[in-house]
């Protein structure tokens, strides 16, 4: 770690864990440090962290589940670490921001405007705010950025953002939002660096597919739709992230075993996607090492990639074409077999996979004839965050 230069903390807290990374304060924005906290209220909680020099700290590290004492625990940690004797400033990744369009100093409205939407993502607000709040008491003088996973979403056209409810609940702020905007934001800046110029003008499906998975449809930069809607849990199926689901099994549910609201909300989310079919697993590698012998585990692949087939299609059609697809996330830059078996059949659409770029995990995995360009792209929503940070507080070089 350099503790001599000022540097700027960028923290992505999830429902279960706490990414973490540190970044010089200059043009370069070099990372000299990243590590996360992970199974947070469940038994096994590590951090895991590694320096620039590669050294490597796997440990078990006690941190509450209740996002106020998780807060101030990993506070206590962060000023004992030393980590914030540089720190100049903190980027947060914000799960949820309503309609703000950009990054956006952390103020006490901006503060009390996102504790009231607390119930839109109840599995990430609260442990965001409860940070930025412990950080706050902890270092008074430190200004704090917040980065909404929201405002790439916000171009939207109306039709995409309306839910089919009666009308008077859009005042309550229900309507489809979208998620994953960090890593599209990324995703496309990276697209324009490659020099492709669906990244400016052009059609592009962008497959963000790891433990929560979306996609999201761009047309000449912006996006038009995003396959998760009002929360997190809607869209594709994920790891224990059910997707779009119909509100009669709430109902039925609710009447056949007396399952609440509170326990369904917890159902979908932690309990079904891939785990919830499999049994076993939300893990794809682990899946994928069970499917010869486990017709679950096979069959949660098969859900998972014949929905993200099904989003594909529907987006090219929303996109009235396809000129460019991008696989990231966990799945969708580690895992070849998912991405073939996603692609497979859609020649119709113009998608042809080279088999062995694909198995290599290629930047580009589509044949020489596929009329789509079909790239893998390892997403950096911490740099992101890192570079939004250095833009709206305007350090000096």
């Amino acid at each position: 770690m350099d503790a001599i230069k000022p540097t700027m903390l960028i923290i992505n807290a999830g429902s279960s864990s706490i990414r973490f990374a540190h970044y010089r304060v200059d043009e370069s924005l070099k990372q000299i440090l990243h590590g996360r906290i992970e199974r947070i209220g469940i038994p096994g909680t590590r951090l895991i962290m590694m320096d620039i020099s590669g050294e490597t700290i796997d440990r078990a590290i006690d941190i509450p589940a209740d996002p106020t004492a998780m807060a101030a625990s990993f506070s206590d940690w962060l000023e004992a670490s030393e980590i914030m004797s540089s720190v100049q400033a903190v980027g947060h990744r914000l799960v949820h921001g309503l309609s703000h369009t950009e990054p956006e100093r952390i103020t006490p409205a901006l503060l009390a405007e996102l504790a009231g939407i607390s119930p839109f993502a109840p599995e990430h607000l609260p442990r965001e705010l409860a940070l930025i709040d412990a950080l706050q008491k902890r270092f008074p003088s430190l200004p704090q950025v917040a980065c909404f996973d929201t405002a790439f979403h916000t171009s939207m056209p109306r039709v995409a953002q309306l839910l089919p409810i009666p009308r008077r609940f859009e005042a309550l702020g229900v309507r489809r939002y979208g998620f994953h905007g960090l890593s599209y934001t990324y995703l496309m800046e990276e697209l324009a660096s490659l020099g492709d110029k669906a990244a400016t003008k052009g059609r592009v499906i962008l497959a963000h597919l790891g433990n929560g998975a979306s996609l999201a449809a761009v047309c000449n930069g912006k996006s038009i739709d995003t396959s998760m809607g009002f929360t997190p849990t809607s869209g594709l199926p994920m790891s224990s992230r059910s997707g779009d689901l119909e509100p009669g099994v709430a109902s039925y549910l609710e009447q056949r075993e007396n399952i609440t609201a509170t326990e369904f909300q917890q159902l979908a989310s932690c309990e079904s996607g891939l785990l919830g079919i499999s049994e076993t697993s939300a893990d794809v590698r682990e899946l994928l090492a069970m499917e010869d012998t486990d017709n679950r585990a096979r069959e949660a692949l098969a859900l998972f990639c014949y929905q993200t087939k099904k989003w594909l299609g529907g987006y090219t059609a929303a996109l009235e074409g396809l000129d460019t697809l991008v696989f990231s996330g966990g799945i969708g830059e580690n895992a070849p077999v998912i991405r073939a078996r996603i692609c497979e059949g859609l020649g119709y659409l113009g998608i042809t996979l080279d088999p062995q770029a694909n198995a290599d995990n290629a930047e580009v995995i589509s044949s020489g004839t596929s009329a789509v360009t079909v790239r893998v792209i390892a997403t950096d929503e911490a740099l992101i965050i890192a570079r939004s940070v250095h833009r709206l507080l305007q350090f000096a070089p």
